[in-house]
């Protein structure tokens, strides 16, 4: 019982790390697509603008993720980690670099290094949530088992690329969504479309990479794709596609704001489809919650870290986000920090 709801915990976290670092991976894989330095300038601009206050608070939500499958699913974090450890260390040093480009990025007043760390951030913003999506498609796929050993079969296979792809796309379209409304808060009025056009693109690619990762999914992975496209999971997805194309309306007219919320949902679905479909394993299907669950006493004592976060940690994330979401934080300027 107590396995059962610190795995549900892990979903909700993990859905929120998707949602809310989607956006900013989002924005960097924007930011790549932008241009040369003069056609580029403007849209990331705003990128910068809309990013540099809260970028660093999602990760909180990995290391979340972190502490409850070390701690609550030893076997789980072992099996993962033995088996994919090559896609998380490619994911990881993205990371590392990503955050090292954007924060170079803007107080650099030479040209050539601003393009290079430029280029830091924007690469590493693909490249991250596609080995990401991809240790998950491992997963997902039923490869990954305890005592798999790593190689490129239990992540590069045909689940694994797709689901990649599926997360990159994710993150595109959660990005463009925001700096659609970014756009508009913030009186960028010539970028609304720009990023309403990139929003529709985000939302066609979603649509067309779900479909076919449905239809050419391997026979590895047959146990999610029947929970994907029967009971709770097929419902799950299809609430979720009614929100993605919310989402396109709503971005579309004068209440882009709202699209955000739609956004932020239709993909937190498919995350919580994802794991109705592979319930009750975590690892289809040789692994399941309770026989890769710690000692008992150890997921009770997460379970109650986990409800103190919540009281604790998450209304003030909330705020943080609300905060920045209406515009009311603003970016340190050179005066601010200046003597």
């Amino acid at each position: 019982m107590i396995a059962d709801a610190v795995a549900w915990i892990l979903l909700v976290v993990i859905a929120a790390y998707v949602c809310g670092g989607g956006v900013d991976y989002g924005a960097g894989f924007w930011d790549l697509l932008a241009g040369g330095a003069e056609r580029g300038k403007a849209p990331r601009r705003l990128i910068d603008h809309a990013m540099a206050p809260v970028w660093e608070v999602n990760n909180v939500w990995l290391i979340f993720v972190l502490i409850l499958m070390w701690t609550g699913f030893p076997v789980f974090f072992q099996t993962v980690f033995t088996a994919l450890w090559l896609p998380l260390v490619l994911a990881a040093v993205g990371m590392l670099l990503r955050g090292a480009g954007f924060a170079l990025r803007k107080p650099t007043r030479r040209l050539a290094e601003r393009r290079v760390y430029g280029a830091v951030f924007a690469i590493s913003s693909l490249l991250t949530p596609f080995f990401l999506g991809a240790a998950a498609g491992g997963v997902a796929s039923g490869r990954v088992e305890p005592g798999t050993t790593a190689s490129a079969d239990a992540w590069a296979n045909t689940t694994s690329i797709f689901a990649g792809l599926l997360t990159v796309a994710a993150t595109a379209f959660l990005g463009a969504v925001f700096l659609t409304s970014d756009a508009r808060r913030f009186g960028a009025h010539d970028l609304v479309g720009y990023f309403r056009l990139r929003a529709w693109i985000g939302i066609a690619a979603l649509v067309v990479l779900g479909v076919l990762a449905l239809a050419v999914t391997d026979e590895h992975a047959s146990y999610v794709r029947h929970g994907l496209t029967h009971g709770i999971g097929l419902v799950l997805i299809l609430v979720a596609a009614g929100a993605v194309a919310a989402t396109a309306w709503l971005v579309s007219g004068r209440n882009a704001g709202w699209a955000r919320y739609t956004s932020v949902a239709s993909v937190a679905l498919m995350v919580a489809a994802w794991g109705f479909a592979q319930r009750p394993y975590l690892v289809p299907t040789s692994l399941t919650v309770r026989q890769a669950a710690g000692d008992s006493e150890s997921l009770r004592w997460m379970l109650i870290v986990a409800l103190i976060a919540v009281v604790l940690i998450g209304p003030a994330l909330v705020v943080l986000y609300r905060l920045d979401t209406h515009g009311v934080l603003e970016p340190l300027t050179d005066e601010d920090v200046g003597e």
